[in-house]
């Protein structure tokens, strides 16, 4: 889709919902490639699905393998085989429980929080570039729309990650 010379949307209706359908879908490739060039840009040898799992310890902090199988949407197996493997890379730990000897938490290393930080700011900086071509008085609807959207995914602000790092 070709807009205007002035970035405006040539339409004067809203769009239906097949169109912001295949908007969001053409966004998520292009968020797909930022994530991707940001993981190439670090030297742990990290998939983007393990990335993932990195990203739920740095938001809500440590968690059982269950839960963690549930936040990434993935049956325990494939989450242990995902942490087995961060573990080996020193970017996940695990730590028994010192009320329940049987539940054992993983958290991130310290390497591991260091990764999360390094893509995200490679994130944010191609994030930078790309907003700049958003008109301001568009940006707050941005926000606003993508808020919508991360609220509804249970996704919670970077400024909120420092809580689970404790």
């Amino acid at each position: 889709m070709q807009l205007p010379a002035d970035g405006v949307q040539a339409e004067a209706h809203d769009p239906d919902l097949d169109t912001i359908i295949e908007t969001v879908l053409t966004t998520s490739r292009v968020f797909v490639a930022i994530a991707a060039r940001s993981l190439a840009s670090i030297e742990a040898d990290v998939t983007l699905p393990q990335f993932r799992l990195l990203i739920v310890l740095a938001a809500h902090g440590p968690q059982t393998l269950r839960s963690l199988a549930d936040f990434l949407a993935v049956n325990a197996s494939t989450a242990t085989r995902m942490c087995d493997r961060l573990v080996r890379k020193g970017l996940i730990r695990r730590r028994t429980s010192s009320s329940d000897r049987r539940e054992v938490r993983l958290a991130l290393t310290e390497e591991g929080r260091e990764l999360v930080d390094h893509a995200t700011k490679q994130r944010r900086i191609e994030l930078s570039r790309l907003l700049e071509s958003v008109p301001a008085e568009e940006q707050r609807h941005l926000v606003q729309a993508l808020t919508y959207i991360n609220v509804a995914a249970g996704e919670v602000p970077d400024q909120d990650w420092a809580s689970g790092w404790q």
